[in-house]
């Protein structure tokens, strides 16, 4: 479940009754697209449908055995934030409207590269700057991955910026194979793997260009800094690191 804090209220008018739920702001946004897939129980704040969720006050059983057929908190939930409205506060869209420019800002810099400067990643504060000089605004009230495009679109004429993946070998010594090598595959997508007769492991994983700093951090950890990196730009042609 999530706090209360989190929560925002789902509120469904029917047959002279109010039917008022607890539910995470973006869950509750998938459930009224059809497109929720998780666990109810993560998303809600209570397991319970109120008549009033401030006071705590709730529908006779009776009312919602006329309306949904049902007194399972868990099957009137969902229905009533497909059929309801969704009610925020002030403070809670602002809240969610910052939630959602953080999230959009590091996914915008996770994913994306300089053009002008070798395809180095741009920095978290650099596109959160340039972003300030557009006209591009957030819409709390809609989830991040529908707003990338459009941020990108504003980004343009600011900083040169697209968004691109690379493709990079790491060279594990022996000592630091075993162990190092499963966290290198799970950054990305292992394209290609080669245990050396000495022991030491070699993997090539594509990721999003902009990870490419926290690739290389992980590398280190993994291997004390004894490792050894390539960016793959083409199958002729390396571009050691």
């Amino acid at each position: 479940m999530i706090s209360l804090d989190e929560a925002v209220t789902a509120r469904l008018e029917s047959h002279g009754e109010r039917f008022e739920v607890l539910v995470d702001p973006d869950a509750a946004l998938a459930i009224k697209r059809g497109e929720f897939d998780g666990d109810l129980e993560d998303v809600i704040a209570a397991e319970d449908v109120f008549e009033d969720a401030s006071r705590g006050d709730r529908p006779a059983e009776n009312a919602l055995e006329e309306v949904f057929g049902t007194t399972d908190p868990l099957e009137i939930i969902p229905e009533v934030v497909r059929e309801g409205e969704i009610q925020i506060t002030a403070e809670q869209r602002k809240e969610m409207k910052e939630q959602k420019r953080r999230q959009l800002i590091n996914r915008i810099a996770r994913n994306a590269v300089n053009p002008q400067m070798d395809d180095a990643p741009h920095p978290p504060d650099r596109i959160e700057s340039a972003l300030e000089e557009t006209d591009f605004r957030i819409d709390p009230m809609e989830p991040v991955e529908s707003q990338v495009d459009d941020a990108l679109d504003a980004l343009r004429p600011v900083i040169p910026i697209r968004f691109d993946t690379i493709t990079v070998a790491a060279n594990l010594p022996a000592d630091y194979a075993g162990s190092g090598q499963a966290k290198i595959r799970e950054f990305g997508d292992l394209q290609r793997e080669e245990w050396q007769p000495d022991g030491s492991w070699i993997g090539v994983v594509e990721f999003p260009a902009g990870m490419q700093n926290e690739f290389y951090d992980l590398v280190n950890e993994v291997s004390s800094g004894e490792a050894e990196t390539q960016i793959i730009k083409d199958e002729d042609d390396l571009d050691t690191r």
